[in-house]
């Protein structure tokens, strides 16, 4: 496969047994070949040559030094089936022209003005809840921030439609993996398949929100200085000057108001179920609300006076990251320490395996905020952690997510503790991001 030495490679019993692997058990495959085979492993996944690296400068020259002799990996094309070619999925040129485009939506400033709509959803979440009911929290979180991302990028209120939004994101979650399999260009010419029906159905329901809150935007012709107005007035004035069509604008706000809040939710469901698991850190979590805040409704000014707050969402981010892996492809011959890769290798990169190296993090499936001083920080190369990516894909929307995360951990916290409901297994999902499989069924208490 490699020229002129070859990774280490597993062997396997049968062919096709590390596909069955990989989609039995995605995270337990991937750390036991890190841990058994080292920074660099080869194997091949159906007809596909792939390459697992597992550490932080290997990590930095495929996603920032050497960029441009990569381009996303095949799966890329599959999450364009309901993505479309939004700033996700689409690539070079056309890339950097949607970005230059909807940057300006993103910059310091204006994120710090959606503080107080982040605060508010979720002050309305926790006025819903009861005490001493039994909530299933990852449903609470992407209604929450599914309701964030409607009002902060689009001014429109979807909360009312989270329920509808959030089943057709599940099913294609779930029907990602049947659609884009090894058959996959086989089942495209099978439409009356039930699977490809599904995933026709819930993408059209996505759609047909979408297209609405675009819809009634032209008609009204207002302007409110939020995303979708930006994308409706956008022209590349760095480039040819021209704006952008329906089309385009369809994929980019599906993209945000989609994949943005799908991420921050599990995020935060993760972020609570591991402070219930450790009545340590959720006392210290508290009792620095209850001195930063003095009862008050927190504002983004806040942000940085909960700096305890921040490195609990850190270190959620790093056991449960809901990117949980990155792909490569090669467009040209690519040098790896000894090793060479021919053009089309897929270089994989797993957030999961990387932030749980023991090199790196002691004990490291152990919770501890404390890793997150500054001075632990700047003792670990940067990409032993990279939960939104890096290089120029880096997430567009990260400050959004941790300015998010940390400010509906405390307007929550202030009123609420949560805790696990007896009888239950969790465990984490790999779907296109990492959720908790089954959800995560949690008894509200006050505090």
């Amino acid at each position: 496969m490699l020229t002129p030495n070859i990774p280490p490679q597993p062997r396997f019993r049968y062919p096709g047994a590390v596909l069955f692997a990989f989609r039995r058990d995605p995270l337990g495959l991937l750390t036991r070949l890190a841990r058994d085979y080292g920074d660099v492993v080869a194997l091949r996944l159906a007809r596909q040559h792939l390459v697992l690296i597992n550490h932080p400068d290997l990590i930095r020259d495929v996603l920032v030094t050497h960029h441009r002799c990569f381009k996303k990996g095949r799966g890329l094309e599959r999450v364009k089936r309901f993505l479309g070619e939004g700033l996700l999925t689409s690539e070079g040129e056309f890339h950097l022209r949607q970005r230059r485009m909807i940057q300006p939506a993103f910059h310091r400033q204006r994120i710090h003005g959606y503080g107080a709509t982040m605060v508010a959803y979720a002050q309305r979440t926790a006025q819903r809840w009861q005490p001493g009911t039994t909530l299933d929290v990852a449903h609470e979180m992407m209604r929450l921030t599914l309701g964030v991302a409607g009002k902060t990028l689009f001014d429109a209120d979807v909360e009312d439609e989270a329920n509808e939004i959030g089943a057709a994101l599940t099913e294609l979650m779930h029907l990602f993996n049947v659609i884009a399999s090894p058959l996959e260009e086989w089942l495209e010419r099978l439409p009356l398949l039930p699977a490809a029906r599904r995933f026709q159905r819930a993408r059209d329901r996505l759609d047909r929100i979408v297209y609405r809150l675009i819809d009634e935007r032209r008609r009204s012709g207002e302007d409110r200085g939020d995303l979708l107005s930006m994308l409706l007035q956008a022209q590349d004035i760095e480039g040819d000057g021209t704006g952008m069509s329906d089309q385009q604008i369809r994929d980019e706000a599906m993209t945000l108001l989609l994949a943005g809040h799908e991420t921050t939710a599990n995020a935060l469901s993760w972020t609570w179920y591991l402070l219930s698991q450790h009545p340590e850190v959720e006392a210290r979590f508290h009792a620095e609300l209850d001195q930063a805040l003095q009862g008050r409704a927190p504002t983004a000014d806040d942000v940085t006076r909960l700096p305890y707050t921040r490195m609990v969402f850190s270190e959620a981010l790093r056991l449960y990251p809901p990117a949980w892996i990155i792909g490569r492809r090669a467009l040209v011959d690519y040098q790896l320490r000894d090793y060479r890769l021919p053009a089309g290798t897929v270089v994989v990169m797993s957030q999961y395996v990387m932030h749980r190296d023991p090199r790196f993090y002691p004990d490291p499936q152990r919770f501890d905020p404390e890793r997150w001083r500054p001075e632990q920080v700047e003792q670990r190369p940067k990409f032993a952690y990279f939960p939104f990516g890096g290089g120029p894909r880096l997430c567009i929307g990260e400050q959004f997510a941790w300015m998010e995360g940390v400010l509906v951990l405390a307007a929550i916290g202030q009123r609420w503790r949560l805790r696990l409901a007896p009888g239950q297994t969790v465990e984490p999902e790999p779907l296109i991001t990492l959720r908790p499989r089954g959800g995560l069924r949690m008894i509200v208490e006050p505090r």
